[in-house]
């Protein structure tokens, strides 16, 4: 069995919450613009990875908590794709685009190296 992780000491889950966050009050005006239904893609996606990250702490195997870790990295694309459609609709500068989406890119590239080392380990399964 694998132990039980405190969501909360997780490096990759504090930098997914704070972009999550960030990303809230980022798009605040996207709805007054027309675009709400992008704004809620980009805050959903983004809150996906922090929840599933929090949700995958109570799994009872490294290989489910590695499943669940690759769910965090399919929403990390996923806010990368939506990052991109507000950048080419002008809803971001470039400057703050490319902010948010290294900060994404980073997280992807920690969630994937954390995934692969609890692969590594060993399960009593």
């Amino acid at each position: 069995m694998a132990l039980m992780r405190d969501f909360k000491r997780l490096k990759i889950w504090q930098r997914a919450h704070a972009l999550a966050i960030a990303l809230h009050k980022r798009t605040r005006n996207f709805g007054r613009k027309g675009y709400s239904r992008l704004k809620n893609q980009i805050t959903d996606a983004a809150d996906s990875v922090h929840d599933t990250i929090a949700e995958e702490c109570g799994a009872a195997t490294n290989k489910e908590f590695a499943r669940f870790l690759d769910m965090s990295i399919k929403s990390l694309n996923e806010t990368e794709g939506h990052l991109l459609t507000a950048r080419d609709l002008d809803l971001m500068a470039i400057a703050e685009w490319n902010k948010y989406t290294n900060e994404t890119i980073e997280i992807r590239k920690m969630t994937y190296t954390y995934r692969r080392k609890v692969l590594e380990s060993a399960d009593d399964e």
